[in-house]
Formats: structure tokens, C-alpha cells, sequence
């Protein structure tokens, strides 16, 4: 036989290494994973032309149905029932400020009236002692009302600017400029009635998740939380991979990579059915250390961090990403702080409220920003009510 042969057949022997690797990384990449993860919306292995419309529809038909049953909650709910939550107390540890206007498009979703059905949820599960008090802010400024807050009035306390106010924020300027004003209205107008001690600002389409003000609450018990400008709880999640430019992420990439390898190899000391050949040397390590780092990029950065839902304590905190504000976290008195470097910027397309606060917690000397995962909201709004919207929104 040849030598060349000869040395191919011993390439290609199962007691070979090579061999092994080889055949675990097809089964792994080209078989395992693609039949677990081509449903997963946040895989690369998910297969868009296939599903991404049917979830796309499903979730809007899911937020529809969401919709009018908040809608007929409030409308069925006895006033005096809630009015509690109408009631607010001065100096709170937590105030929560929802910042809402009226929707042209997908207003039968009523997304208010669906975050304050779960926000009243979470508030009656806190029992006697509130674990916050709650403000609806109406930043409508057109000449229709916004229909959603003007129904939660018996039931929550709704803030509104001054007839006047509203027609100097009718002046012709952009739409990002606008919102920018409405969220620094919002903060200085929540810390002017309350004066809280911390401020969570959310946008009406940010349904808090169960765990909302556990986590809130640990958040505020650590060093960090009084040492930054804010804390951001949510991040979209097609953002949430590994492969983006977040020096963190590639740490923790690494970490996880280094752990799985080390723990497999050091397994197959005590358990080996394959009668794999691998040990614990440089190269192999190097090679699980990769295949580990591959199969978890692949399969979704996301779906790994929902792990981290079992304890407040497994929570992660990490420095700001730029993109984004639903829901904010300002610790102590940094909401005023925050108000004063918005007010300080004109936004504009490309140089947005988030953008300005990002660079800001950059550029200032002692500032920082923080932002958590898993996120601490689900962004329920398929529909925007400061950007032009598709006329089939779809999930990604």
C-alpha cells in the first residue's frame, strides 16, 4: 500500500484524536444544533424564511388578544378597589414613572393599559408595605387625548403638562428632540411631586417580568448602584450576542469556553462511552475551549443568560451598551443629573436620548453607566409611536 494511503487510514482511525474531534464537530454543528436551535428567533441556526413571519404574527396576535383584556380589566375593575395606587407617598424608596402617548397606529394593542395591568399585579403581590409608588406621565401634546391614560386616571396618578406647556412642545421640532423633552419632563416632574430616593422610568410598552422589583431592589443594595449616572434593565435581544464589539462579552465568551473544556476533559477521566482519546494538554483544551465557544454563540447568547433568572444574585452587571432606553434605573438623585445633560444636547436621527446619555456617562469625568442581564422587561411594542412603522412588523 502507499505511504500516503497508509497514513490517511491512520488519520482516519476512531482512536485518532484528529478523527474524533472531526466527527464530534459535524454531529455537533451540522446535526445537533440545527435540529435543536432552528426555532430559537436568536440562533443563527434560525431559519427565517421558514418561521420568522408565522412568530411574527403569532406574537402581534398574542398582543392584540394582551390588549383587550387589559382593556377590559380596567374597564371592569372597581375604582375603589385601586385607588390605592392613586395615593402617593412622599419620599419613597422607588418611584416608577411610565412615560405614555397616544399611538396613531396599534392602539388596539393598548400597550399602557397592558403595562399597568401587570405593574398593579406586581404592586398587590408586594402585600401592606408598597414595593413602589407608580406615575403615569402623559407626554400627549396633540390635540387628541391619549385614550389609555385618560381611563387609569381612576386608578393611578396621571401627570400631564399645562395647557400652555403643550403648545410651546407643538414647536416644530423633530421627533427625536421632542422625545427627549417629554423624558426630561417626565424625570423632573416625578422628583418634583415625590422626591424619591431612586426613580425607574419606563416607556408603556416595557411589561415588567415578575421578578421586576426583587431584582430592582437587590440592584439598589450593591456598592455600584450609587456610584453610576443609570442602570439600564433592558437590551434588545438580537443585541445580546457575543460577537458584538463589548470588550465584557468577550471575557465572559472566553470564561465559559475555558470552564466547559476543562470540566468535559477532566470527565472523561471518570465517564467515556465514545472512547474518546482526548486528555487534558494544551491543544486539546485549546480545541474544547473553542468548540464550546462556537456551540454557544450559535445557539444564542440569550437563551444562556435566561439562566441567570433562578437568583437576583445570578443577575449580571455590566458597563452600558449604547443602544436603547425603555426601562431605566436612575439610583439616588442621577435622575436630576440625567435631565440636565439631556436638556444640555439637541437630539436629532443618529444622536437620539440614548445616544446622549451613553456619551455622557463616557465623556464626564466620574460619571459611569451600568447595564443588567437578563433583561427586566419584555418590549412589547410592535409598534412605534416616534418612527415610521412597517405595515407587517416583524420580529427582527
Amino acid at each position: 500500500m502507499p505511504r500516503w494511503k497508509t497514513l490517511f487510514s491512520q488519520h482516519l482511525r476512531w482512536s485518532n484524536t484528529v478523527t474524533q474531534a472531526l466527527v464530534l464537530s459535524v454531529i455537533t454543528f451540522c446535526v445537533i444544533l440545527p435540529l435543536c436551535c432552528h426555532r430559537l428567533l436568536y440562533s443563527y441556526y434560525f431559519i427565517k424564511t421558514m418561521y420568522l413571519d408565522s412568530m411574527s404574527e403569532e406574537v402581534l396576535h398574542e398582543g392584540l388578544v394582551r390588549g383587550q383584556d387589559a382593556l377590559q380589566f380596567w374597564q371592569s375593575t372597581s375604582a375603589t378597589a385601586s385607588s390605592r395606587f392613586n395615593d402617593i407617598a412622599q419620599n419613597p424608596e422607588l418611584l416608577v414613572i411610565v412615560v405614555s402617548v397616544q399611538r396613531n397606529e396599534g392602539r388596539d394593542f393598548h400597550y399602557l393599559l397592558q403595562v399597568m395591568r401587570q405593574m398593579s399585579g406586581l404592586l398587590e403581590s408586594c402585600g401592606s408595605q408598597r414595593c413602589a409608588e407608580v406615575l403615569v406621565c402623559d407626554v400627549e401634546s396633540g390635540p387628541q387625548e391619549n385614550q389609555d391614560a385618560k381611563i387609569l386616571e381612576d386608578y393611578f396618578k396621571v401627570i400631564r403638562r399645562s395647557p400652555l406647556e403643550k403648545r410651546r412642545n407643538r414647536d416644530s421640532v423633530n421627533t427625536f428632540e421632542r422625545e427627549k423633552r417629554d423624558y426630561v419632563f417626565c424625570l423632573r416632574k416625578g422628583w418634583e411631586l415625590v422626591q424619591p430616593k431612586n426613580i425607574v422610568v419606563l416607556e408603556d410598552d416595557a411589561l415588567p417580568k415578575q421578578d421586576f422589583f426583587t431584582v430592582v431592589k437587590h440592584l439598589l443594595s450593591r456598592t455600584f448602584a450609587f456610584q453610576t449616572l443609570y442602570v439600564k434593565l433592558y437590551h434588545p435581544e438580537r443585541l445580546q450576542r457575543y460577537w458584538n464589539p463589548e470588550p465584557y462579552r468577550i471575557l465572559e465568551w472566553v470564561g465559559l469556553g475555558l470552564v466547559g473544556a476543562t470540566a468535559l476533559l477532566l470527565s472523561f477521566s471518570y465517564w467515556n462511552p465514545c472512547s474518546f482519546s482526548f486528555t487534558l494538554s494544551v491543544t486539546h483544551l485549546l480545541f474544547f475551549t473553542l468548540y464550546f465557544m462556537a456551540a454557544i454563540e450559535l445557539l444564542g447568547r440569550h437563551y444562556l443568560l435566561e439562566v441567570r433568572r433562578f437568583s437576583p444574585q445570578l443577575y449580571a452587571v455590566s458597563p452600558a451598551t449604547e443602544c436603547c432606553t425603555p426601562a431605566m434605573l436612575f439610583p439616588g438623585n442621577s435622575s436630576l443629573r440625567a435631565a440636565e445633560y439631556l436638556d444640555g444636547s439637541f437630539c436629532a436621527k443618529g444622536n437620539a436620548k440614548d445616544i446622549v446619555l451613553y456619551q455622557m456617562a463616557r465623556t464626564i469625568p466620574g460619571e459611569r453607566a451600568h447595564s443588567v442581564e437578563p433583561n427586566l422587561i419584555n418590549h412589547i411594542g410592535a409598534f412605534s409611536s416616534v418612527r415610521g412603522n412597517p405595515l407587517k412588523p416583524r420580529l427582527l
